[in-house]
């Protein structure tokens, strides 16, 4: 008879670690596969989270409750202690607050959903997906994307200043961002200088969404901006 439990034991704890290998195994899976390209650029949005389990139907239900500002559905979507910013704001509760609150916020999940989303050694989802890239030596609070392909550069801040050339989808920095202004002077990855539409730029420090896995279910655990 012990021996017998002893078999059942081992047969349950071999089970467990079956089940935790398959799912490393599938992030691994998923981090390594060739990831499905959105748009041109060197940071374009990519999305490697299509092979994980479950994280499909999770984005589809992030996207509709989204669309329709639908507050209870994304509330749904939340754990307990979902991260909003860095100074202990948290919870369902407060996410529900602010939704009703600010309607930027609203416009904010907009944008993620165009993206990508990031499957991470982790095990977690990060939307956008750059921001689980290694960016290299960038400073976060002056290093902006520029989020469209062979977005004019000009040579002023107007849209009637010469063209000088055009990006797609890859970092500038900027001395002075000024988010009222409808350009902002950058500095292009060559060295170059000139000016791009605000509207077409993006901090790599803005707004990001990240999911776990809990109780073999998807949740936000984090909706934050900054650092």
């Amino acid at each position: 008879m012990t021996a017998r439990l002893l078999s059942i034991v081992l047969a349950l704890v071999c089970a467990g670690c079956s089940e935790e290998n398959a799912r490393a195994d599938e992030v691994k899976d998923a981090t390594s596969s060739s990831p499905t390209h959105l748009a041109k650029g060197k940071w374009a949005p990519r999305d490697t989270c299509t092979e994980v389990e479950g994280a499909d139907l999770f984005r589809a239900n992030l996207a509709t409750a989204v669309k329709a500002r639908d507050a209870d559905a994304l509330v749904a979507l939340a754990a307990d202690d979902v991260e909003l910013d860095f100074n202990g704001g948290e919870g369902p509760d407060e996410l529900r607050s602010r939704l009703d609150a600010e309607a930027g916020l609203w416009d904010e999940l907009d944008k993620l959903m165009t993206l990508g989303c990031s499957a991470n050694a982790n095990g977690n989802l990060a939307i956008p997906w750059l921001f689980d890239q290694d960016l290299g030596d960038v400073d976060p609070f002056s290093t902006l994307l520029v989020t469209a392909e062979d977005e004019p550069v000009r040579a002023g801040p107007s849209a009637s200043a010469q063209q000088i050339g055009t990006v797609s989808w890859d970092l500038v920095e900027t001395a002075l961002f000024d988010w009222e202004a409808p350009f902002q002077p950058v500095t292009l990855a060559d060295g170059r200088e000139g000016y791009i539409a605000t509207g077409k730029l993006r901090s790599v420090i803005d707004f990001r969404l990240i999911a776990a896995r809990q109780d073999g279910r998807w949740k936000i655990t984090a909706l934050v901006a900054g650092d």
